[in-house]
């Protein structure tokens, strides 16, 4: 372990993990409350009983689509304001040569 690593002790659905972080432990904290209240709104909503291998798929799942998302309007923006860029620098272009 580095200097710039940290032992952080986080708690997921009931269960204790050591985490070595290389960044700040309140992010790695924040990260694992997100997971846990993730997995704790999918057991509220299980019609199925607390499978906790089960739940954590499901978590896995819903957070991996609101990453996929943000990933897809960030790609939209991007796409966006470099449209708008070429279109600002045509619009140069045209100034300068008329």
């Amino acid at each position: 372990m580095t200097d710039s690593e940290s032992l952080v002790r986080v708690s997921i659905f009931g269960q204790e993990y050591t985490v070595k972080a290389p960044t700040d432990p309140n992010y790695i904290r924040q990260i694992a409350d997100y997971v846990n209240a993730k997995m704790n709104e999918i057991k509220e909503k299980s019609a199925t009983g607390p499978n906790p291998a089960r739940i954590a798929i499901l978590a896995a799942m819903n957070i991996s689509d609101e990453l996929f998302a943000v990933r897809k309007e960030c790609e939209d923006l991007n796409r966006s304001v470099e449209n708008r860029v070429n279109e600002l620098v045509d619009l140069v272009d045209e100034a300068l040569e008329g």
